[in-house]
């Protein structure tokens, strides 16, 4: 059963927003990608047919009746991510227009930039980056479309892009893994030695065990790598139990809640909630980890707002480049932007049932 409180932001966001103007208008971006999967997580759950056709509105405002989509950029995964909407959309309609759009995507990321060592550059404009948002952003849909369309060596990109990602970017003393990694060392904001970025993010964190726990939907358990992938999102959720906060949240840089000037930002936090959820209802995560997830999520609603009847999703950092602490620690919070919501709305999809 649908959770009343994405109920309430679904209906929110539809009242302020036209589904083909959402937020940038226009784009077929991952802004639209993150809040409308989680409207579809929700409906998946609610069965409630407006959520399906509001995304069908936005999808269908974004191409042409033959799958051409008319704004988006291929040389970043920011632009791919949304594609994982056209999975559903051909399924129920059977329309021809939504195969032909995810067969480009899926041809553009076989075409896609990589750095030497064979990771993708979070966008073609920042050569040999990669940032941990971008296995949200790639992963899932290519994990899916080898799952459908018979793509076997798909799962073993996404699972070694996942990897290729823990080893360039994991702490060994905290577990938690750097924003970002610069293959060549020379961008401002990564160590000469390492590559990887100065500090923890909350929300970049938290699309990766989202992401991998996503893929691992499709992965078959029969995958050599499988396993690692378990280890992966095991070692990083178990991590992230350490550093909660007693209030419940997490902080927008992780590791260091003691810092007067850091704070509880509620993105980073729905996702590390879902995804102890989905860990542990896969069994990678033990049952003791729903004590950590339940205290997270009722932080989060305890956090929240109303303005009438709207619903609002605050306390969430805007979109982020990577940088120092105080470049983190200073960036501006939003209402009800599509990062936060989204995130939210895939919480409460996940805890659905859960306790």
């Amino acid at each position: 059963m649908i959770n009343k409180y994405a109920k309430q932001s679904i209906e929110t966001m539809m009242r302020h927003h036209k589904a083909e103007e959402l937020p940038p208008k226009g784009r077929f971006h991952y802004h639209q990608g993150v809040f409308l999967s989680g409207v579809y997580k929700n409906y998946l759950l609610s069965g409630n047919e407006e959520y399906f056709n509001y995304i069908k509105t936005y999808v269908d405002a974004m191409m042409d009746e033959d799958g051409n989509i008319f704004d988006y950029n291929k040389g970043q995964m920011d632009d791919i991510q949304p594609g994982i909407l056209l999975f559903p959309l051909y399924e129920k309609t059977g329309d021809a227009k939504y195969k032909k759009a995810l067969d480009r995507l899926i041809n553009d990321m076989d075409n896609y930039p990589k750095t030497e060592e064979g990771g993708f550059f979070h966008k073609e404009w920042h050569p040999n980056e990669m940032w941990l948002d971008g296995l949200y952003m790639g992963g899932p849909i290519l994990a899916e479309y080898g799952a459908r369309f018979d793509r076997a060596d798909l799962f073993d990109e996404v699972a070694f892009q996942a990897l290729l990602m823990e080893k360039n970017t994991k702490d060994e003393k905290t577990g938690l893994l750097y924003h970002a990694y610069d293959y060549k060392r020379s961008i401002f904001w990564a160590d000469k030695v390492t590559g990887h970025a100065p500090e923890f993010w909350g929300r970049s964190i938290g699309w990766v065990p989202v992401a991998v726990l996503d893929d691992l939907d499709f992965i078959p358990e029969t995958h050599p790598k499988y396993n690692e992938l378990c280890r992966m999102v095991k070692d990083l959720l178990t991590a992230l139990a350490k550093f909660q906060s007693a209030e419940g949240r997490w902080y927008q840089v992780v590791d260091k809640g003691d810092r007067a000037d850091n704070w509880l930002e509620n993105s980073c936090s729905c996702l590390y909630v879902a995804a102890m959820c989905k860990a542990v209802r896969k069994g990678i995560l033990g049952k003791e980890y729903l004590e950590n997830a339940k205290r997270g999520y009722e932080a989060v609603i305890n956090s929240l707002k109303y303005d009438g009847e709207d619903l609002l999703v605050g306390e969430v950092c805007v979109g982020t480049g990577v940088g120092n602490y105080e470049y983190y620690v200073n960036r501006p919070v939003s209402t009800n932007d599509l990062h936060g919501v989204g995130a939210f709305l895939i919480m409460c999809a996940e805890v659905a049932d859960m306790w």
